[in-house]
């Protein structure tokens, strides 16, 4: 399988290791100094990463005649999704750099790699011998090899049988690219019709290809990718995949043969690079007798009850996984004086432990845009002598409270959760809600127009209809045009509060006004504060750009935590405002979230300090827009567009692989300058 590259026996060569941790197999590659393979071993991934890696090193030091033990390696690199989790490693690196270190000794002209695993897709486009753009599956494992063992097992095959019945197809069934949910009606659908096994097996290769030329790496023809595609990950030893591939694609690819060891081999490649003296990994002796114990239980740190997974080593040295806040391991909760999410939240608990006395309660339901406009209407009506109650911040349980009056599972998370906001205002007994249905937003003069999306806009509505609550305030109103508003609102309350007077009314829109504008201008204080600093300390900074909910916690499940656990800094997309400058778009830029997107990433391309990612809500249909045109001006400009979709389910694992690649390509950008 790896001829061309096996090493001969030498006792006295230096040997060096990599140990790439997949998500469904673990592999692991020892080279000799000359860089040539000596040994390498491919295992399925056990429940326990740790004992995948123990396996496989043990398997792979076996197999090397010029050593007697794992403690003789000069040094061992881990890497892969369970890179962590490799105890006997003397350096963790991305996979990303490993699977490129890879292929660019190999073959230094390669253009493009593909890379199919178990359960992700990446592509990365080389420059120079250096990644110059990376793309990754979005939010499920579709098209990856899990995905085709799956079917094959539903059909009473193994992978393998199951390919090779795909070559002989005479009528490949077109199944589309959809995630596996759909694809199980389809494939129903087909065998009804009377798809033959072959056909099947057939349309779910064509089907893996389409979903990682159309859906991830979103090219037009060959040309996209280059004149050289190298493809490797497990998935590409299926021929009837590879096949699929160049019929769609019209050209001819490279599949090395190590193509499922690639990351394991570019590692122990990077071990040779970085090697300055011996290995610090255990013995043969000491392997053979490792012992780790795993316990799991969930965290009560904080608010987020994280599901740990504690691994404890014979020597007394614990490694934790799952948790989102360095509580776990520090006791105390994360340093978050570079994280602008957190100061978020912080000023928005002022307002909401800012209830005042007034006779009247009005309830203020924290969700959509609320998050921005809070100080907003909180100022308003306190002004006018209301007691102001706020519902918290969002949480599973608070969710799953409103569930039960969603009309229709198919809006955004966002969405979904203000249904549990307004029954947490309706145990507090306040006498009325105060959610008015909007059309417009503040104009910031940055698009063509300033309109909220329709769920932003007019959710009130539809919350007003499902939870027949007779005090719920959804009027219609336009808080755009300053003078307008303060000569319209005042007839608009009266409607509900005739004891109140027109000039109290515009005094407290006049403080509304400036409270708004004071939140925003402390935003952006922070913001400049945060990037300086990150820039004395030589952190890079990430604008994890949205929507103002996607500061609530239960909506971005602590992304901005996991960044800066990673190193870096976090700003967000409203608080670099005062840098923005109107630009000109592909699309029509009528939105006001989307214009401070669109200006965000022009910003973004003028600091090499300063990175962009974009969270996008699962089932937003205007994400469709943005996505593209944010992708466009970053890469127009040599920077890296990173996307994470984020819905309910709280797994940060495919999150945490798109980050850590992310940082990895920043790394080697910067290593090429």
């Amino acid at each position: 399988m790896y001829a061309a590259y096996v090493a001969g026996k030498d006792s006295r060569m230096k040997y060096f290791g990599g140990c790439d941790a997949g998500s469904t197999y673990t592999k692991c590659v020892i080279i000799d100094e000359n860089g040539k393979i000596a040994a390498a071993v491919t295992k399925r991934s056990r429940i326990n990463p740790v004992l995948s890696a123990k396996d496989a090193l043990d398997e792979a030091v076996s197999q090397v005649d010029g050593l007697n033990s794992a403690e003789e390696l000069t040094y061992l690199i881990g890497t892969g999704y369970g890179r962590n989790k490799v105890p006997f490693a003397d350096e963790n690196i991305s996979e990303i750099s490993c699977h490129a270190m890879g292929v660019h000794v190999t073959d230094p002209s390669v253009k493009a790699i593909i890379d199919i695993g178990g359960q992700d897709m990446k592509c990365f486009k080389i420059e120079n011998g250096a990644i110059s753009n990376i793309f990754l599956n979005e939010a499920c494992s579709s098209g990856c090899g899990s995905f085709l063992q799956t079917f094959a097992s539903a059909l009473g095959s193994d992978v393998e049988s199951f390919a090779k019945l795909g070559l002989f197809a005479k009528h490949p069934v077109d199944l589309g690219s959809r995630c596996t949910v759909f694809m199980n009606s389809s494939v129903k659908q087909a065998q009804k019709d009377g798809a033959s096994i072959e056909d099947i097996s057939a349309g779910l290769a064509i089907s893996v290809v389409k979903n990682a030329l159309y859906k991830v790496i979103r090219c037009s023809s060959a040309k996209d990718l280059g004149s050289k595609i190298v493809v490797q990950g497990g998935t590409f030893y299926n021929e009837l995949v590879l096949r699929a591939f160049e019929k769609e694609m019209g050209v001819d690819v490279i599949r090395p043969n190590i193509a499922g060891l690639m990351g394991a081999y570019g590692a122990a490649l990077y071990g040779k690079k970085r090697s300055k003296g011996r290995s610090s990994v255990i013995s043969l002796s000491e392997l053979e007798n490792f012992e780790h114990k795993v316990n799991s239980f969930k965290c009560q740190g904080c608010g987020n009850h994280c599901q740990l997974t504690v691994n404890i080593f014979n020597d007394g040295k614990r490694y934790i996984s799952g948790n989102r806040c360095d509580k776990p391991l520090t006791g105390k909760d994360n340093n978050d004086e570079y994280n602008l999410y957190a100061y978020k939240l912080s000023l928005l608990k002022e307002y909401m432990d800012d209830r005042g006395d007034g006779d009247i309660t009005i309830g203020l339901p924290l969700c959509l845009n609320m998050y921005e406009l809070l100080p907003f209407w909180h100022k308003l009506f306190r002004e006018l002598g209301f007691k102001v109650i706020t519902s918290p911040f969002s949480t599973r349980a608070i969710y799953q409270e409103g569930q039960a009056s969603i009309p229709s599972d198919t809006a955004c998370y966002p969405a979904k959760l203000s249904h549990g906001a307004i029954y947490e205002l309706l145990k507090e007994d306040v006498d009325y809600i105060y959610y008015p249905c909007l059309s417009y937003n503040v104009d910031e003069h940055l698009g063509d127009n300033h309109y909220n999306c329709p769920v932003v806009a007019y959710y009130p509505e539809v919350l007003s209809g499902n939870i027949f609550d007779n005090h719920m305030i959804c009027d219609f109103v336009d808080i755009s045009n300053r003078d307008e508003f303060k000569k319209r609102f005042p007839a608009i309350l009266k409607k509900h509060f005739n004891n109140l007077d027109d000039k109290s009314i515009r005094e407290a829109i006049v403080s509304a006004y400036k409270e708004y504008d004071d939140h925003m201008k402390l935003l952006a204080i922070k913001a400049d504060e945060v990037i300086s600093m990150a820039k004395q300390k030589g952190k890079h900074i990430i604008c994890l750009a949205g929507r103002p909910y996607h500061v609530d916690p239960e909506v971005n499940h602590g992304i901005d935590k996991l960044i800066t656990k990673l190193g870096c800094a976090v700003v967000s997309e409203d608080s670099l405002s005062n840098h923005y400058e109107k630009i000109d778009t592909q699309v029509l830029n009528q939105w006001t979230y989307h214009s401070r997107l669109y200006a965000c990433a022009n910003y973004c391309t003028k600091d090499d300090d300063m990175d962009l990612v974009q969270l996008v809500s699962f089932g937003c249909g205007l994400d469709a827009i943005t996505s593209d045109e944010t992708r466009e001006i970053l890469n127009d400009h040599g920077k890296l567009y990173t996307q994470l979709k984020i819905d309910e389910i709280s797994n940060l694992g495919t999150v945490n692989i798109r980050l850590r690649s992310l940082l990895a390509a920043i790394e080697e950008r910067r290593e090429d300058k």
